[in-house]
């Protein structure tokens, strides 16, 4: 045995004149990895829909995502919450299939498929083996075309919203989100309004109204199909044209968004009262941009130094240095239209004004006086870049990836050059988007928390602290 152990030991000792690992030096980064997004297969159906097919045939599964042009900024005066839910009821029955049946159906196919709204878009997706595409592809098109509204199923699915519309009434983060909303956008902008509406506008709507934002809206020239896996373009454009045939409708009238709303005049402070809170909920931001920007390559690098990682200024501060928060991040949501700029975390409640400042802190600072290095600069280009590739390894991935380019009008080529634009950012031009897109002085400040013990401090502020009653 000692013989075994001592052969065991020596095999695994270092070859005479190999190199040996020395583990008190950090070893060099690799190269940047080269991203080659896959070739998309496009085409129109004879009905008007567009697909866009990507053949990975690796694996027996395909993704099948539909994507309409029917999401909350869609809805009409005073309907809000309309476009999710008929987003929701989509396969909750069918014409020809009940909701009971499409469950069972997709289960002996092994297949998923689920539905979702946005304020852009709703969408229909479907998970299912390659050697079901067929079958399955006849649940996807009858969900979308051919829905029932059914009175029975749509009082079920409103109950249900109506308690989750309830049950937020009690969450601060829910609070602030949608209190942070209203203050940038407004009650009037799509943008500006709950996706899931009120309690008040849910109960007011009728399976006529489903059916006509439906037959509205939900239309072939009106919506987009991304198709990604184990599929030969070829063989499944007749599926497709076979499936779809009964849908018709030619493209809906775009939607028309308003006007982007103004910038508060000076940075003002909205305290919700949460009593017996643990620690305050806080949004910090104002009005960013829409995705298509052509600045958005140097906004994604400046938020990944300031509050878009782990390593981020804003973390590092709140969360390592003052041990404030579990996490506090910033990001730029981007959609059809400009979306926010949010810098949110949830603080201890003693510490409420304290974090308010600190926060302030970073976001004045990275605009000039404490500009961004080239150290900086250079890890967060670096974790940017390979970061990426692991956001194109799956089918879903994939979809979501390629719905990117066709709902905002991208390059087809797009993700294959990501790299290469993300390391011609300069510091130069970081400084420029955070001076030019960064306006402390004309912030929303959102904070749920118990207001006894944190509006004192929040008055010592230098800015308007004005209580929102919910």
């Amino acid at each position: 045995m000692k013989r075994i152990a001592l052969a065991a030991l020596l095999a695994l000792a270092p070859a005479a004149g190999a190199q040996t690992l020395d583990r008190k030096v950090v070893p060099p980064a690799g190269p940047a990895p080269v991203i080659s997004f896959p070739a998309v297969r496009q085409h129109t159906l004879g009905n008007g829909l567009r697909v866009y097919v990507v053949e990975r045939r690796n694996v027996p599964m395909v993704t099948m995502r539909l994507v309409v042009d029917a999401g909350a900024a869609a809805e009409p005066a005073g309907r809000g919450g309309l476009a999710l839910l008929t987003a929701e009821m989509l396969d909750e029955g069918t014409a020809t299939r009940s909701a009971l049946q499409i469950a069972d159906e997709l289960e002996l196919l092994g297949a998923e498929l689920s539905t979702s709204g946005g304020y852009d878009i709703a969408s229909v997706t479907l998970n299912t083996l390659s050697r079901n595409v067929r079958p399955a592809l006849g649940i996807l098109a009858d969900v979308v075309a051919r829905p029932a509204f059914a009175a029975t199923e749509l009082e079920r699915v409103r109950g249900q919203r109506l308690t989750g519309l309830i049950q937020q009434r009690d969450q601060p983060v829910t609070l602030a989100n949608r209190e942070f909303a209203t203050r940038v956008f407004g009650g009037g902008h799509p943008y500006g309004r709950p996706l899931e509406g009120t309690a008040e506008t849910v109960r007011q709507l009728a399976p006529g109204d489903l059916r006509a934002f439906h037959q509205q809206h939900y239309r072939p020239g009106n919506a987009r199909l991304i198709v990604v896996g184990d599929v030969r373009a070829a063989e499944l454009i007749p599926q497709l044209e076979s499936a779809f045939a009964g849908w018709r409708g030619g493209a809906a009238q775009p939607v028309r968004y308003p006007a982007a709303p103004q910038p508060q005049a000076a940075t003002r402070v909205y305290l919700i009262d949460k009593p017996g809170a643990a620690q305050s909920e806080v949004r910090i931001g104002h009005l960013g941009v829409a995705r298509k920007h052509p600045d958005h390559f140097p906004l994604l690098v400046l938020n990944a130094i300031l509050g878009g990682q782990f390593t981020s200024r804003i973390n590092l501060n709140l969360r390592e240095n003052k041990g404030y928060t579990y996490g506090a991040r910033s990001g730029w949501t981007q959609r059809r239209e400009p979306g926010p700029f949010t810098a949110q975390a949830g603080v201890q409640t003693p510490v409420t004004k304290e974090s308010l400042v600190e926060f302030m802190r970073e976001l004045e600072e990275i605009r000039g006086t404490r500009p961004v290095t080239e150290q900086e600069l250079e890890f967060a280009r670096a974790s940017l870049i390979r970061a990426e590739p692991l956001r194109s390894e799956t089918n879903a991935q994939i979809a979501a990836r390629l719905e990117e380019l066709v709902l905002y009008g991208l390059p087809m080529d797009y993700y294959s050059t990501y790299n290469q634009r993300i390391q011609a950012v300069t510091r130069e031009d970081v400084q420029r988007v955070a001076q030019r897109y960064l306006s402390p002085d004309r912030f929303a400040v959102v904070v749920v928390g118990d207001r006894s013990k944190v509006e004192a401090g929040l008055r010592e502020l230098p800015y308007p602290v004005e209580i929102v009653n919910r």
